[in-house]
């Protein structure tokens, strides 16, 4: 092999692994799903720009035997770009046991194939395209066979915590709140775990039950989330929860259910557990007719929300128990209430659940209240529902100085649930930060505050606050999505 042929050689390898590592990033984004990737990229024109171009080049240049061009555009116009575009992402690629095996099986089926193009010129276009197919076929038949074996040690570790007993959630909205705070409550009184941040996949459960479910846990919360039929149904099959609770069920995600009668069909799921002794539903879930659920959403009474907390009242076994507490929102007195009905299930006083209550503490990210520089912040990037949306803007409103919105809209939502956003939005803030494109158009031709200022990414938020908002100012980030969105 001479100079020119290891400067292709490497090339090659550095190309397919500069495609591997794009594909992968998205990959992981869309929770490996390649269909998702393919047809339900927010931006689809990056498949285009970082990995289609690129591969047709490529597959030109070889053909025209033009390979020495296709290294000088690959290190100064392809591998740069692809960097940048890396950079820019404020959700970078994880390197988990998943990604490394599939890298390490992409360059070491790249160097073999590609050490076989050395001895046939023929091939050269293989050497990029076989190793990238082999790899994604064979991560995912390793994937399937690690995630049996997987399943099955965490389904035998549950059976052998024989005074375990389990809750399960899911709902369109405050799954991760009442996940939160029903924790909080419980832990005053039992040894209460639950599944870290927003891990709510089948795979999130099943790591976290083999990595860092401890021993000695009384009582497991677990988050259940979906996209489509039968995730939920196979967390509970999983599970076999004792407990469930479904929340406050809406359009969320109907992108990918298509209809709100899709979405209560597949929240209800959570009711397929063998252990099954009580069942928590929101009524908007009327369908949930089951001897062993009780509803609730209407028990709430006298209820005010203010920058400062929320206080209520609720109605329990018959008489009205007062409660409040810190946490931010009119809204997370349902989620709150479904944490109440749970822990009094499990045995627990009153008013030990009262003192729970009390001294909850915000989720973070959902409208958590941050005092910095005389300016108050109201975090609530985790939020991505018109509802809840509207109610940080409701308490906005009830601040006597100028109010500013950071927000890319609604995400996975629709154009008419956008304008509703939008409308509110009007009625309240004086500055309107708009971040990303995905509803920029939307937002260019309604808002009608007196100032707006669009942003394609984040990258320059931070000097744009720093130059636009003072002392006094309210600031809401509401449904902070990453970039890719």
């Amino acid at each position: 092999m001479d100079y020119v042929q290891l400067l292709l050689f490497v090339t090659n390898v550095l190309f397919v692994t500069s495609l591997g590592w794009y594909l992968i990033t998205n990959l992981q984004w869309y929770n490996y799903q390649i269909e998702r990737v393919v047809m339900k990229h927010h931006k689809p024109w990056w498949h285009l720009f970082y990995f289609i171009i690129p591969f047709m080049i490529y597959y030109a240049m070889y053909a025209l035997n033009w390979a020495g061009f296709f290294a000088i555009y690959f290190y100064f116009a392809a591998l740069p770009a692809l960097f940048v575009w890396h950079k820019r992402l404020d959700k970078s690629l994880v390197l988990t046991w998943r990604v490394r095996r599939f890298l390490i099986l992409l360059i070491a089926l790249t160097l073999f194939q590609n050490f076989l193009c050395t001895l046939n010129a023929a091939c050269e276009v293989y050497g990029v395209f076989m190793p990238l197919l082999a790899a994604t076929i064979g991560s995912i038949v390793i994937e399937k066979f690690l995630f049996a074996a997987y399943m099955r040690e965490a389904k035998k570790r549950l059976e052998s915590m024989k005074e375990l007993r389990i809750v399960a959630l899911t709902g369109s909205y405050g799954k991760t709140s009442m996940k939160n705070f029903l924790c909080q409550i419980l832990k005053s009184r039992y040894k209460t775990y639950m599944t870290p941040r927003s891990v709510n996949t089948l795979g999130g459960i099943v790591k976290d039950i083999n990595s860092d479910l401890p021993d000695d846990t009384q009582i497991y919360i677990a988050e259940a989330g979906a996209r489509e039929r039968g995730d939920i149904y196979r967390v509970s099959q999983l599970l076999n929860q004792h407990i469930a609770v479904v929340g406050k069920i809406g359009p969320a995600h109907l992108e990918y259910f298509k209809t709100i009668d899709n979405i209560v069909r597949t929240k209800l799921e959570i009711m397929q557990s063998s252990r099954l002794e009580k069942a928590f539903v929101h009524l908007s879930a009327t369908d949930a007719k089951h001897e062993k659920v009780e509803f609730f959403g209407d028990e709430i009474k006298a209820l005010t929300s203010t920058l400062e907390g929320l206080n209520f009242t609720l109605e329990i076994e018959g008489e009205d128990v007062a409660f409040e507490t810190s946490v931010l929102g009119s809204f997370q007195a349902t989620n709150i209430s479904a944490a109440v009905k749970v822990a009094r299930y499990i045995g627990m006083p009153i008013e030990d659940i009262q003192k729970a209550v009390k001294s909850l503490s915000p989720v973070e990210h959902r409208l958590q209240r941050i005092d910095a520089g005389g300016k108050i912040i109201l975090d609530d990037g985790y939020n991505g529902n018109i509802e809840g949306m509207k109610e940080a803007i409701a308490l906005c409103s009830s601040h006597g100085g100028r109010k500013v919105i950071v927000t890319p809209g609604l995400v996975e939502s629709s154009d008419e649930l956008n304008r509703e956003l939008i409308e509110e939005i009007n009625k309240v803030f004086d500055l309107v930060i708009v971040t990303g494109s995905l509803n920029a158009d939307l937002f260019e031709k309604y808002l009608t505050v007196k100032q707006k200022i669009m942003l394609s990414d984040k990258s320059k938020l931070v000097d744009t606050l720093a130059h636009y908002t003072a002392s006094g100012d309210i600031i809401l980030f509401a449904n902070d999505a990453p970039n890719f969105i």
